[in-house]
């Protein structure tokens, strides 16, 4: 499945992506929801327009604390149009997800890179990779509902294991960073400190996004954040 179009979805503000949801709007040959009115013909969406506005009122159902398990019914009334319309883009609610968690990859992984670019000082990437992804999960409530697996549960099992890899992908991420400082600290172990480091920051990382899924998105995961990388990462 093609990433999303980055263009037309992330924005970016204090380092961190958001999607924005859309409104409402038909047309793209989608029929009306059952027992939905006629309405005056819409303009006609852009090709991959009707995909990505899916995927945008995907993610703003999910940003409704305690929601329950979204439905394509669901998901189908609040676009106003039929489930066979959803089937049209997408062969499955499982792809669906896919390509949600393709922009969490996308959007964390290009912003990582750029600051690995900006910042020469490897226990500074460290603390600024840790940064930016818990940055991303509290401008995107519903993704981090994604990335920690809340939205996931009961769907294919292939989605949980896409963001275990994405959360090793961090790790290693973390740890290629946490080498190079231990190696300029002079560590006579530095790759023994660098795994043991970038574990901890990782834990760190996951358990702050569930503690904000959890709390109805009311505990912010960069909350006296600075402390904390401090100790893991001087």
């Amino acid at each position: 499945m093609s990433a999303l179009p980055k263009p037309a979805l992330p924005q970016e503000e204090d380092g961190a992506a958001t999607i924005v949801p859309q409104a409402n709007i038909g047309g793209d040959g989608d029929e009306p929801a059952d027992g939905a009115a006629a309405a005056p013909r819409r303009k006609r969406p852009k090709p991959g327009e009707r995909r990505l506005q899916i995927l945008q009122t995907l993610a703003a159902m999910l940003e409704q604390p305690g929601a329950e398990r979204i439905t394509t019914a669901a998901l189908a009334a609040r676009l106003d149009v039929s489930e066979a319309a959803l089937y049209r883009h997408f062969a499955s609610k499982a792809q669906m997800f896919e390509g949600l968690i393709e922009f969490i990859e996308s959007s964390v992984f290009t912003l990582v890179n750029q600051l690995v670019e900006r910042e020469p000082a490897p226990a500074a990437q460290a603390r600024k990779i840790s940064t930016v992804i818990l940055q991303f999960g509290e401008k995107n409530p519903g993704m981090t509902r994604v990335m920690v697996g809340d939205a996931l549960v009961f769907e294919h099992e292939r989605l949980n294991a896409r963001m275990n890899q994405f959360f090793d992908r961090v790790e290693s991420q973390l740890r290629g960073s946490l080498r190079a400082a231990a190696e300029a600290a002079g560590s006579s172990t530095p790759t023994v400190d660098a795994q043991a480091i970038a574990s901890a920051l990782t834990s760190l990382i996951v358990g702050r996004l569930q503690r904000y899924a959890r709390s109805g998105f009311k505990r912010l995961p960069t909350e006296h954040l600075e402390p904390a990388l401090a100790r893991l990462a001087p």
